[in-house]
């Protein structure tokens, strides 16, 4: 695998850090993979993904956003992503895609978002989806209720102390309760993962566990109300497919629930390729999970299922498993 960093400018001027990983030299590239990472954390975690990817011939784009790993200027500045950060963030993938296809044209171009990175592909389904070929969406949710509760606290928040202000509240209604179902825990995010050497990475990680800004959550809980809106989810084109997958002990999809709601959701606008997969015993980041080798070979298998004038004579042991979720 080959790996470098590059600089990509966002449209008002900020600096944004991106890792690309490509095949070896030798090897063809039939796909670009482009990533968005969750919350408080960094691209620089998908480097095992990416390794994975690669060996099968697909060239890896993944940045931190605004607010996160690299894109800061300070360590202090972690968690805090600026002026409505969500719209920046959108905008950014969006530049980035860009670059990748012009490094590599006529290659279909896959968008992956993780967690709060799944939210912001959720909005590019329907607010920027032209340049891609397809959707992956990893630890997401659906609709959920209590966003606008949210949302007034956090703008009353940011009137009493200022949007700048890192807020341990909003963390601590938005987290706090992710550990309940894997007591007696052993750390604060054991939710993460069942791999305690991958845990341990997390909180060992200087540029990830930051607190968001109270400006942050403000944003993320717009951007949560905004992507379930009906009138946004009617515009998601019907004939780009969309893979789920997700840990069957996750709690940001409510253990299984919120995907399976969002599947639904899916199906009812009638887009006419949705596949999901809920693993047993998972947790929140499948991509680092015990099984994570599996996981990967399942997402080459889709991407590869998938490819622009792909056929297909047979279903894949895959597809049976995933036609008995259903």
């Amino acid at each position: 695998m080959q790996e470098s960093t590059f600089a990509l400018v966002g449209n008002e001027g900020t600096r944004i850090h991106v890792y690309r990983w490509l095949p070896d030299p030798e090897c063809k590239i039939k796909g670009i993979v482009q990533i968005a990472h969750g919350m408080a954390e960094t691209a620089a975690r998908y480097e095992e993904f990416a390794k994975c990817l690669t060996s099968h011939g697909y060239a890896v784009y993944a940045n931190d956003h605004r607010g996160h790993g690299k894109s800061v200027e300070s360590p202090k500045l972690l968690g805090n992503a600026g002026v409505d950060a969500f719209r920046w963030m959108a905008s950014d993938m969006i530049n980035l895609g860009e670059v990748a296809s012009k490094e590599h044209p006529g290659v279909p171009l896959f968008l992956m978002g993780h967690s709060m990175g799944s939210f912001l592909v959720q909005h590019l389904m329907y607010a920027g989806h032209e340049r891609y070929h397809a959707f992956i969406l990893s630890g997401t949710n659906g609709k959920r209720g209590l966003l606008r509760f949210g949302e007034k606290l956090a703008v009353m928040q940011c009137g009493i102390q200022g949007a700048t202000h890192p807020s341990m509240l909003l963390n601590a209604i938005v987290f706090g309760g992710f550990n309940r179902a894997f007591r007696p825990a052993s750390t604060p995010f054991d939710w993460l993962s069942r791999d305690a050497d991958e845990v341990k990475r997390f909180i060992d990680d200087p540029l990830c566990g930051a607190i968001c800004t109270a400006g942050f959550f403000r944003d993320f809980f717009r951007l949560l109300l905004e992507i379930h809106m009906p009138e946004n989810m009617e515009r998601i084109p019907k004939d780009k497919p969309v893979y789920l997958f997700s840990g069957e002990q996750d709690p940001v999809g409510l253990h299984g629930k919120g995907v399976h709601n969002l599947v639904a959701q899916y199906r009812q606008l009638q887009l006419h390729d949705v596949e999901y997969r809920l693993y047993p015993e998972g947790r929140h980041e499948m991509l680092h999970e015990t099984n994570r080798e599996e996981v990967c070979l399942h997402v080459v298998d889709w991407l590869e299922r998938h490819m622009p004038a792909f056929s297909q004579d047979s279903p894949s042991e895959v597809d049976e498993v995933i036609a008995d979720s259903v």
